[in-house]
């Protein structure tokens, strides 16, 4: 991989993207892996988060969120020399997917992304679900970022890959 490269990775809560990512960074150690997660301005800030994206793979700095404080927290410089992998919803948008070299789509069946996440996540995130998930399908609708993936990883119940789908 070059040293240049930008990989996008966008699907639903509890879809397993993380982990991908997680599983992509371990193995390119000069990467550099930006989560979503930390930088949503609270619950109902998936078109913010979303629209920070083009920012990061362009200016390569972004501002983490303080969810204890709900405010804006540190500044992160990244290295434009080195790799770097987005990973959340939405990651992949009209404007981020220009930007990228790889824009990677998670799949996985409703009910088992819910219990994941909640299992993750648990008391934290369950008063949220719903209101997270509508946020979701207001994005999907919006931007259809599956559409906008080079590659849909179809996970099966346990989270391991159970199909690839290239569009």
């Amino acid at each position: 991989m070059s040293a240049r490269r930008r990989i996008l990775i966008d699907g639903r809560s509890g879809s397993g993207k993380t982990e991908l990512a997680r599983s992509i960074a371990a193995h390119w150690p000069e990467a550099q892996l930006v989560r979503l997660d930390d930088l949503y301005p609270g619950w109902d800030g998936l078109d913010a988060g979303s629209a920070a994206v083009p920012g990061i793979l362009t200016d390569y700095r972004w501002r983490a969120w303080d969810w204890v404080a709900d405010r804006p927290g540190d500044r992160h410089d990244l290295d434009p020399a080195r790799p770097i992998i987005v990973e959340g919803v939405g990651a992949i948008s009209a404007a981020s997917r220009p930007l990228a070299d790889l824009a990677l789509w998670v799949h996985l069946d409703d009910a088992t992304r819910k219990q994941r996440a909640l299992a993750r996540d648990g008391d934290t995130y369950a008063p949220h679900w719903d209101r997270w998930a509508a946020q979701e399908l207001r994005y999907l609708a919006r931007e259809n970022p599956q559409a906008l993936a080079d590659v849909t990883i179809a996970l099966d119940a346990d989270g391991h890959p159970g199909a690839i789908v290239e569009p």
